[in-house]
């Protein structure tokens, strides 16, 4: 049997670092060799993110005729905007017998998770409130209105955390990355990966000559 890679999910309220995260750990633990999953969205594009590398952005008409025709492996509609990861792209990754890692949010990991029941769930949380309001000022992505909607959201898209298999608090980012870190690599050593991977030398060894 091939060895198929694995899906790693990470999860976070708006303003958490996620993206941030994501992107300082792909260049800095190049050697993982871990993919990333660019998704699909309807969101206006930010400053500084470019089409084809931070997300695909579509306009909603576009979004809906991909789901009639059945291209997301999963999607969801967050703060009025949907996103969506694609099958085909995905599937591509997985056959190849490498890791992916997916930036979605808790109804995209329920999702992934009926279909893919070795995947695993990571959910990143900021040290308190008060840091969550400030990164979100911060980042002058967003006016006012919006920053009091997405912490007045916090708390519901927070609540799901024990429906994940490891918890993060981006409290010390380069910490933050390390646990990332140690989480692949904690779960690529594990007795069933460790054992497909090398399922002909475990063979060899248990062969009686």
């Amino acid at each position: 049997m091939k060895n198929v890679g694995r899906i790693f999910i990470l999860s976070a309220p708006s303003g958490t670092g996620k993206s941030s995260l994501i992107k300082s750990f792909l260049k800095k633990e190049q050697f993982l060799e871990v993919k990333m999953s660019i998704s699909y969205t309807t969101r206006l594009i930010r400053p500084g993110e470019r089409h084809g590398i931070d997300y695909y952005f579509i306009s909603k008409k576009k979004f809906k005729l991909m789901i009639k025709k059945k291209k997301f492996l999963e999607y969801a509609k967050v703060f009025n905007n949907y996103y969506g990861t694609p099958l085909i792209h995905t599937q591509s990754i997985l056959f190849k017998g490498q890791d992916i890692l997916l930036d979605i949010d808790w109804q995209g990991a329920r999702q992934i998770k009926k279909i893919f029941l070795n995947a695993k769930s990571i959910f990143l949380l900021p040290p308190s409130k008060d840091e969550l309001f400030n990164r979100l000022k911060k980042r002058n992505q967003d006016d006012q209105e919006v920053i009091f909607h997405r912490m007045k959201k916090f708390i519901k898209e927070t609540s799901h955390y024990l429906e994940y298999d490891y918890l993060i608090i981006n409290d010390n980012f380069n910490d933050a990355i390390s646990h990332l870190k140690t989480i692949i690599c904690s779960y690529r050593l594990s007795t069933s990966y460790q054992s497909m991977k090398y399922k002909k030398l475990i063979q060899n060894l248990l062969c009686r000559d």
